[in-house]
């Protein structure tokens, strides 16, 4: 077994003054942090275990390395493991991005965060980026579509035309203009992502938790457990995945990607 492989998927660890705070860091820096099940069963029980706890009165979502998230694990994919939670499928994609907790969560997107990496900051509350970070929903360069909430979580975050921009273009996203554009809160020098979403988790931690947990929930229209607004999108998503998935597209994308040409697409 190699030293990557030995490695947990994901590490976490309390910080804050109090140590209220519960920072996740995707491990698997030799993948630049792509997530496969192992990954999304470490986040996913993590997640739970922070909300569970009402010691932990903030989360922050990072990556090991250089990387935030490259996405899925296309090796994974291709061996036909599943991605999610063996026990919590619908926690979603990393266990995070359908996976509701009442404390507030920040990504420390100290890296590339295409694709699944977008996802997973559109399913933060706050976002914290570097300078070095991009943004975007690649998957139509793929033959796919963000299925991990991206293409209907996007236009929420985003101008509509931006955001359909985004999608239909596949293009990538400064750090720059998704703060221009509200997509993140703060863009911070290189390296400093971690102690910058830190310190602004320090600003909610100093707040009455239960208030903070209460107005997360009216925001966000959480009934028991749920984002009541998001469940006709996550409808809509799953709907179009499985038709998209058996197109002959969704195949020529990864092996055009595989044999490093330009895909030829029937839309069929």
């Amino acid at each position: 077994m190699t030293a990557a492989a030995a490695a947990p998927a994901a590490l976490t660890e309390r910080r804050g003054r109090n140590g209220d705070v519960l920072l996740i860091t995707l491990n698997r820096p030799e993948a630049r942090n792509a997530i496969n099940s192992a990954v999304s069963t470490a986040v996913g029980d993590a997640l739970q275990a922070a909300q569970d706890d009402p010691d932990v009165r903030a989360v922050v979502l990072t990556g090991a390395g250089e990387s935030f998230c490259a996405g899925a694990d296309l090796k994974a994919i291709s061996r036909r493991e599943n991605l999610f939670h063996p026990d919590h499928s619908e926690w979603g994609f990393a266990g995070y991005v359908h996976h509701y907790i009442d404390k507030p969560t920040i990504a420390a997107v100290n890296g590339t965060a295409l694709g699944g990496g977008t996802e997973l900051a559109l399913a933060s509350d706050l976002v914290v980026a570097e300078e070095r970070a991009k943004f975007g929903l690649p998957e139509v360069k793929r033959g796919l579509i963000a299925a991990a909430g991206g293409v209907f979580r996007i236009v929420d975050h985003l101008p509509r035309k931006v955001a359909m921009e985004l999608l239909f273009t596949g293009e990538p996203l400064s750090s720059a203009d998704a703060a221009k554009w509200g997509l993140i809160n703060q863009v911070v020098p290189d390296g400093a992502a971690v102690d910058a979403a830190l310190a602004l988790a320090e600003r909610i931690t100093c707040n009455a938790p239960l208030a903070v947990w209460a107005s997360k929930r009216v925001a966000m229209g959480v009934d028991n457990g749920v984002i009541v607004g998001d469940e006709p999108g996550w409808a809509r998503t799953l709907r179009e995945i499985v038709s998209v998935m058996r197109s002959e597209d969704a195949k020529e994308g990864p092996l055009a990607f595989a044999e490093k040409r330009q895909p030829v697409w029937k839309a069929k």
